[in-house]
């Protein structure tokens, strides 16, 4: 266990005598650590990192789709850059950033000193990271070092037979099933370490009942992850052995089904919506209450409906396959559970709602985002909901419609609460605070920018607009939409730049945070600000699920409750 493990990956700078001798130790230190905040800020500044890589790539696909018959990308370079793009967004930017947020606060939240494992937590990062390199290597090895490179071309799903050697040339398509498996790796690592951490290491009077609804969110999520990472995993093995050992499991041609595969990989990746946003959701659940100063309305309806969601969604993934034949019974079964998932998805709406009813709010960066994010995820929702009517999907489902929908779940949603969460817990993270100023800029740029993007695309689509279009012929209807969620993309660039100004100019010139800025309420923010290597020289005692409330308001036992 953490306690018993020595503190690696620590030096001492009287002994850095000359900076190239600092920056060697300063290297060493983060690359041989097991430190949980270290590991979890790796994991962030890694999907930064990619973030601004899939952010040009999907305005490479912008610029290209602006106007009919454009010639900017060829079309390889475009299956390439879509295939990237959403690759890099879903397994090296999503993952990475909610495990990243999991990694620095879940042992904080709970009063522990560390993670479980740690070794298996840098493990877990690491393997994660080479990952996400191995794929980007394709760039260079796709085609062979001797060929023209050449990213996959195979889409973010790679449908059977676009995988099939006879389809693909070079090794780009082995990058993409490498670079993912090695993912899934490091995926259920890390959650194997969140739930053992939750279950063992939670300090005195931490019972399941008084955990930070963000812990919940996190132990539902690892859940998922073990019953959803697998099958996919389980996949790449797969096409592998169909690619190099003579295997036929997805070759219609040998007897093989390609619908296999999609079972496969839809069962993982349906789920996996869930499994990003409900971390969004522990974001929204810890920064909400704070800025309306009421507690959390209806806890224990918050972690029911979580369990639902959790449980629910893993049975949904075939309404991605509506168009594919699966008979009438399969059909309304898959109807059924995506319409029941929004049971419980709207039950938190309400209670947030709840939450802010009647409070004091105060519209700091954070909360602005977490308000925006209340809008917009109901309005994914709602989509959600249609989509899930099979004859209104048999209609749309290959058609920018499901692209809008699908970006309004993972930006209007899921990204809106980790900019809230960057804001919220950076002072946390770095002893800074970040520019208000800035950040409100960021916010409303990055609103129009959003808005203009993926209200707009909704009207291609249902205009007829297949997804996946390298080009389109002018007289369709098509272009004045495409034009303005082109501009739209651009105002997010614009804004995505400020936050990064921002974000470097506040580590070194930002005011001094304090250890509890926000005047908050969980464990994290009784430690310093960023916190010692050990997180508490003392183990924590508690008594409610609001312990700083209580060390600062002792005289009143109202909001004492289990």
């Amino acid at each position: 266990m953490a306690d018993s493990l020595p503190i690696s990956g620590t030096f001492d700078l009287t002994q850095a005598t000359t900076p190239r001798r600092l920056a060697l130790d300063v290297m060493h230190d983060w690359i041989v650590t097991v430190d949980h905040k270290k590991i979890g800020l790796m994991y962030i500044a890694s999907a930064i990192m990619f973030l601004a890589i899939g952010g040009v790539e999907a305005l490479l696909i912008r610029i290209q789709l602006a106007v009919p018959n454009a010639r900017f990308l060829s079309p390889q370079v475009f299956n390439e850059m879509f295939t990237m793009h959403g690759t890099t967004m879903i397994f090296f930017v999503a993952m990475p950033i909610l495990f990243g947020f999991a990694n620095y606060l879940v042992p904080l939240m709970i009063g522990a000193r560390d993670m479980a494992f740690p070794r298996l937590n840098a493990f877990s990062f690491w393997i994660s990271l080479f990952g996400g390199l191995l794929l980007y290597y394709s760039f260079v090895g796709g085609n062979g070092l001797y060929g023209n490179g050449g990213a996959p071309l195979v889409g973010w799903f790679a449908y059977a037979p676009l995988t099939a050697k006879t389809f693909t040339k070079g090794n780009s398509t082995d990058y993409w099933t490498l670079g993912v498996l090695l993912s899934g790796i490091g995926t259920i690592g890390t959650a194997l370490n969140i739930v053992t951490t939750t279950f063992c290491l939670r300090c005195k009077g931490m019972k399941l009942t008084r955990m930070p609804l963000f812990v919940w969110l996190m132990l539902v999520t690892c859940g998922m992850i073990f019953v959803a990472v697998p099958p996919l995993s389980a996949a790449q093995i797969m096409l592998l052995i169909d690619r190099y050992l003579g295997g036929h499991f997805f070759d219609t041609q040998a007897g093989g089904s390609a619908i296999i595969w999609m079972h496969f990989f839809w069962i993982f990746g349906h789920p996996e919506v869930y499994i990003l946003v409900l971390p969004a959701f522990g974001f929204a659940n810890e920064i909400i209450p704070v800025f309306s100063r009421k507690s959390i309305f209806g806890y224990p309806a918050m972690v029911a409906a979580s369990v639902g969601i959790g449980f629910v969604s893993l049975s949904v993934w075939a309404h991605h396959m509506f168009t594919v034949g699966l008979g009438a019974g399969a059909n309304i079964f898959f109807v059924l559970s995506s319409m029941i998932v929004g049971i419980p998805t709207g039950i938190k709406i309400f209670n947030w709602l709840a939450t802010m009813w009647g409070g004091k709010i105060h519209f700091t960066v954070p909360m602005l985002f977490c308000v925006a994010f209340l809008f917009q995820f109901l309005v994914a929702g709602l989509t959600g909901i249609m989509l899930a009517v099979a004859p209104f999907n048999w209609q749309l489902h290959n058609s920018f419609f499901v692209v809008a929908h699908f970006h309004y779940v993972i930006v209007g949603g899921i990204l809106f609460c980790v900019f809230a969460a960057l804001y919220y817990w950076f002072p946390k993270m770095t002893g800074r605070m970040m520019s208000e100023t800035l950040g409100k800029w960021h916010f409303w740029l990055f609103v129009i920018g959003f808005h203009l993007t993926f209200d707009f695309m909704h009207i291609p689509g249902i205009l007829g607009m297949p997804r996946r279009i390298y080009t389109y012929e002018p007289g369709r209807g098509w272009e004045v939409w495409n034009l303005i969620v082109t501009i739209g993309a651009f105002i997010q660039l614009i804004a995505i730049t400020l936050f990064l100004v921002n974000l470097i100019r506040s580590l070194y010139k930002g005011n001094p945070a304090g250890s509890d800025p926000w005047d908050a309420w969980t464990l994290e923010w009784v430690t310093a600000s960023p916190p010692p290597v050990y997180n508490f020289a003392t183990e924590p005692i508690v008594r409610s699920r609001r312990p700083l409330w209580d060390l600062k308001h002792p005289e009143d036992p109202d909001w004492r409750y289990e």
